[in-house]
C-alpha cells in the first residue's frame, strides 16, 4: 500500500506522487541546448525527486550520459577544498555505478590534480571518455561554503567553454536558494565575480512551484482510487486554502488524517479533519515546519517579516536582497506581493514568536466557557486588561520581534484560552496596517447540534506622529465584520508612542459603535 511522502525523494511504487519531470517542463530544452543552470525551490517542495526523474529520463532515452548527484557529502569538509571535492567526486562515482551501463562510466580512478583544478581535470577526462555528452544534476550546492563552493563554481564556469568533448554538456546545479545568494555562502564580494552572480554562464535560473489545484486532486484521487476512501469537497477547498499547494503541507495533511487521527477507509475525510490535522501539524512542528522556524531568529529574516506582521505599508527598499533570501526560504509566496506564503505558515510564525509568552500565562482555558458551551469573550477581554497593565511591558520586552511584542502577548493569551478546544486564525501582511483575529468555538446546542461560535478582533497600532486610529480601525473592523457576518467584535489599539502615558493609565476597556451600528469592545493597552 502506497503512502503519502513526508521524508526524503518520493518513489513511485512506495508513495502516492505526481509525475516528477513534468513540475520542471522548461529543464529539457535547457539541456539540448547545452545550458548550465540553475533550480531553485524552499526544502521539501519536491527538487531531489524532479531531478532523480529527470536525470533516469534522459538516461533511458539514451542520448546523453545523464545522472544525479548530491553535494551534501561536502558539507562537512567546510572550507578544506581538496576533501570536499574529493568527497562530491566518491559520491558522483556511486551515483554513476547505480544509474549507467558501464561504458558510460568515468575513468577509475579520477586523475590526480591539484585540489584547485581537480574537480574540473576529472569531469574533463569523464566527458573526453564517454561515448555520449554528460548531464549532470548536482543537488545540495548550497550545503557547501566559502572556498569549497567558490572552487567548485569556478571549475565548472572554467569548463564550460570546451563541452562536450572536454566538459560536461549540461551542468543543473539545485539548491535551497537561487545562484545571486551563492556569493554569501561562498563568503565573498559579489564584486570579484565581476557580476551579482557567482556563475555567470548560467542560461536560467527555474523556481520549482508549488501544486495547482488540480495537482493537489489528481494527488489525493490516486488514495482514493487505491483505497475506497473519498476526500469531501469542503476537505479539499480546506486544503488548498490552507497549505496554498505547499507540497511537503498537502503530503502531511493527508498522513496526518489517515495515519495520526486515525480515519481509515473508507470513512470520508472531511474539513473538520483537516482542520484537525493542521492544527496538530502546528503543535508538533515536524522537521519542515521546525526547519523554517529556526530562520525567524535570523536578522535577515527578522527584517522582513516583522513589518509584515506588524502590516505596515512596505518594507524598505535596502532589504530587498533579504526579501528575495526569505522568498527562496519559502516564507513569502512567489510574485511581488510581500505575504506569507500560506495560513499554515502564518500560524507557526506567530506561535514561534509568541511561544515563552504562552506557556507562562497563569490562566485556566475553562474558567471562559459559560455553561451553554460557548465563550465568554467579554469576560477573556477583562482578564486580559488587568493581565496586561500587570505583566505587558515586562512580557513584551522579553520578544525579540520588538515592533510586534505587544499584538504577539495579545495574541499569546487567545491562543491559551482556546488551546485543546478551538482555534485562532490570522490575517496579517504588508499594507494592511492591522491584524485580523478570528476565534472559532466548538459548541454543543441544546438540540445535540454542534456549531461554530466565531469571535473577530482587529488590532492596531498607535505610532508616533499620527492621529488616534480609533476611528479608522471602528470603519475597518466593521468591513471585517461584514465580510463574517458578525454583529459585534473587538477592537485593541496597542499605544506606541513615546509621550504615551503609563501601562496602567493609559490600558482601558470601552464599548463603542462601529459606523454601521455594531457593538465594538475597544481596549487601548
Amino acid at each position: 500500500m502506497r503512502f503519502f511522502n513526508t521524508a526524503g525523494p518520493c518513489e513511485p511504487d512506495r508513495h502516492y506522487m505526481l509525475p516528477a519531470a513534468p513540475r520542471l517542463p522548461e529543464a529539457r530544452g535547457l539541456i539540448d541546448q547545452g545550458g548550465y543552470f540553475v533550480v531553485h525551490a524552499p526544502r521539501q517542495t519536491g527538487k531531489t525527486t524532479t531531478l532523480r526523474a529527470i536525470a533516469k529520463e534522459l538516461a533511458a532515452e539514451g542520448r546523453y550520459a545523464a545522472v544525479y548527484s548530491s553535494c551534501k557529502v561536502a558539507e562537512a569538509a567546510g572550507e578544506d577544498v581538496e576533501q570536499g571535492v574529493r568527497a562530491i567526486l566518491d559520491e558522483l562515482r556511486e551515483n554513476v555505478s547505480a544509474a549507467l551501463p558501464p561504458e558510460l562510466h568515468p575513468p577509475h580512478p579520477w586523475p590526480d590534480a591539484p585540489a584547485l583544478t581537480l574537480l574540473r581535470r576529472a569531469l574533463s577526462a569523464w566527458s573526453h571518455h564517454c561515448p555520449l555528452p554528460l548531464v549532470l544534476f548536482l543537488d545540495e550546492v548550497d550545503a557547501m561554503v566559502g572556498l569549497t563552493l567558490r572552487a567548485v563554481l569556478s571549475q565548472l564556469h572554467a569548463g564550460y567553454p570546451e563541452r562536450p568533448k572536454l566538459a560536461p554538456w549540461s551542468v543543473v546545479l539545485c539548491g535551497l536558494r537561487d545562484i545571486r545568494d551563492y556569493r554569501d555562502a561562498a563568503g565573498q564580494d559579489p564584486a570579484r565575480f565581476g557580476s551579482a552572480s557567482p556563475f555567470n554562464i548560467k542560461l536560467d535560473s527555474l523556481r520549482l512551484g508549488d501544486f495547482s489545484a488540480a495537482e493537489v486532486r489528481a494527488l489525493y484521487s490516486q488514495h482514493s482510487a487505491q483505497t475506497g476512501q473519498p476526500f469531501e469537497e469542503a476537505a479539499l477547498l480546506r486544503v488548498l486554502e490552507v497549505t496554498q499547494g505547499q507540497p511537503w503541507l498537502v503530503n502531511a495533511i493527508a498522513q496526518e488524517i489517515i495515519s495520526k487521527i486515525g480515519v481509515t477507509p473508507p470513512t470520508p475525510i472531511t474539513a473538520d479533519h483537516v482542520e484537525q490535522a493542521k492544527e496538530r501539524l502546528i503543535l508538533n512542528r515536524g522537521t519542515h515546519l521546525d526547519s523554517l522556524a529556526a530562520r525567524l531568529g535570523e536578522a535577515r529574516v527578522q527584517r522582513v517579516i516583522e513589518p509584515v506582521i506588524a502590516g505596515d505599508l512596505r518594507v524598505s527598499s535596502a532589504y530587498e536582497d533579504d526579501v528575495e533570501y526569505v522568498r527562496d526560504l519559502g516564507l513569502f509566496a512567489a510574485g511581488r506581493t510581500l505575504q506569507i506564503a500560506n495560513p499554515i505558515y502564518q500560524e507557526v510564525i506567530v506561535r514561534v514568536l509568541a511561544a515563552g509568552v504562552q506557556r507562562d500565562i497563569p490562566v485556566d482555558p475553562r474558567s471562559f466557557v459559560q455553561a451553554d458551551g460557548r465563550l465568554d469573550l467579554g469576560q477573556i477581554l477583562r482578564e486580559f486588561t488587568a493581565f496586561y497593565k500587570e505583566h505587558g511591558e515586562l512580557l513584551a520586552g522579553d520578544l525579540s520581534y520588538h515592533e510586534v511584542a505587544p499584538q504577539l502577548v495579545l495574541m499569546a493569551y487567545l491562543q491559551r484560552v482556546v488551546n485543546g478546544g478551538g482555534y485562532v486564525a490570522r490575517e496579517y501582511g504588508i499594507g494592511r496596517d492591522r491584524i485580523d483575529l478570528l476565534i472559532r468555538w466548538p459548541y454543543t446546542t441544546p438540540e445535540g447540534k454542534r456549531e461554530w461560535q466565531l469571535e473577530a478582533l482587529e488590532l492596531k497600532v498607535w505610532r508616533p506622529k499620527q492621529a488616534d486610529p480609533l476611528p479608522a480601525g471602528l470603519l475597518q473592523l466593521d468591513g471585517y465584520l461584514t465580510r463574517l457576518g458578525l454583529s459585534h467584535g473587538a477592537l485593541v489599539i496597542f499605544d506606541r508612542r513615546p509621550s504615551a502615558r503609563s501601562l496602567a493609565q493609559r490600558v482601558r476597556l470601552s464599548t463603542r459603535k462601529t459606523p454601521a451600528g455594531r457593538a465594538a469592545a475597544v481596549l487601548r493597552a
